[in-house]
This record gives structure tokens, C-alpha cells and sequence, in this order.
């Protein structure tokens, strides 16, 4: 599935339960709750990027209520180049959204790259990064995923055909 497929089935989902759209076209992604002069949430991933539009749509799944509120779901953000300590807390804040974004990723049949994103840094993602990724995804894989979550994950899954999304079987630790 392309980024424009990503969109309509988020739009499908969301636009109307959630009053949220989700855009390609950024510099840089962006989360913007409703205002004055915006009668919708909206999800900016970085241009045309699918892998962006899925990463921004798996924290958007994360968020609560309350975090949906804020900009950038009130987040703050340690640009690349991060020191060590830095990129250890990103990692651990990090785990959950990865593990829907490679669950996104599988139900619409591309292909995952877990992110360090800390390019300056020359650091890739930690063994214990990955680990925790897999484990998550297990995890969702027994338990199942919170509702926004699941929701997305079985209509990426019907749209694009691939079958039981939520099988252990379509993950591997390896492929971290």
C-alpha cells in the first residue's frame, strides 16, 4: 500500500469518530489538534514517505485523550545528535509506537525498519531496543492491541489482503 491507501484507510476509521485526518507533505511530521481555525485533528508525516505516515499514525495510537489535546501530543523532542543518555530515553518511549508501526507495516504488506533516529550520532538501534520491540509485539500478538490500534491494523489487513495480521508468525526478531 502506498502513503495516499495509508491515508484513506486512517480516514476511513478516524475522520469522522475522532474528527482527525492524517497528510503527507511535511518537512518534518507534525500532530496539530483541533483550533479555532482548524475544525479537525490532523497527523503531518514527513512528504510522501509511508513509512512516516505509519509512524506518525502508530503514535498517534498511543496517545490518550488528554495527550491528543497538545501539540505533538506534548511531547518533547531531542533532535539528531542526541547523546547517549538522550538516545536511551528515546528508545524507551519509542517502543510502543514502533511495535505498531511494524504491526501497521505487516497488515499492509511493506516492509519494516525499526528507527534510531539519530543519524549525527552514527548510532543504530540498540540490541536491547530491538528486543523490547519484538517482546511488545508479542505481546500484542496474545493480548491484542488497544482499540485504535486494532482497529487500523484490521482495515489495513482487509484493504490490502493480507491475512491474520495480529499471527506471531509474521514476526521474527532476526528481521529487527
Amino acid at each position: 500500500m502506498n502513503h495516499r491507501e495509508l491515508c484513506d484507510v486512517f480516514h476511513e476509521c478516524f475522520s469522522d469518530s475522532h474528527q482527525t485526518r492524517v497528510k503527507g507533505g511535511g518537512s518534518e511530521p507534525i500532530y496539530r489538534p483541533k483550533s479555532d481555525t482548524q475544525d479537525h485533528h490532523l497527523i503531518v508525516y514527513s512528504h510522501d514517505y509511508a513509512a512516516s505516515a505509519l509512524h506518525e499514525i502508530a503514535h498517534w495510537c498511543v496517545a490518550g485523550d488528554q495527550r491528543r489535546q497538545l501539540e505533538d501530543y506534548g511531547y518533547w523532542y531531542a533532535p539528531d545528535g542526541r547523546s547517549r543518555e538522550q538516545q536511551i530515553e528515546f528508545e524507551k518511549v519509542e517502543v510502543k509506537p514502533q511495535s505498531f508501526e511494524w504491526m501497521f507495516s505487516v497488515a499492509a504488506g511493506r516492509s519494516f525498519r525499526i528507527s534510531a533516529d539519530n543519524l549525527e550520532a552514527g548510532v543504530g538501534a540498540s540490541e536491547s531496543f530491538k528486543e523490547a520491540i519484538y517482546e511488545q509485539v508479542s505481546i500484542y500478538c496474545k493480548q491484542g492491541l488497544p482499540a485504535r490500534a486494532e482497529c487500523y491494523l484490521q482495515a489495513l489487513a482487509q484493504r490490502s489482503g493480507r491475512q491474520s495480521p495480529r499471527s506471531q508468525n509474521h514476526y521474527r526478531r532476526e528481521q529487527l
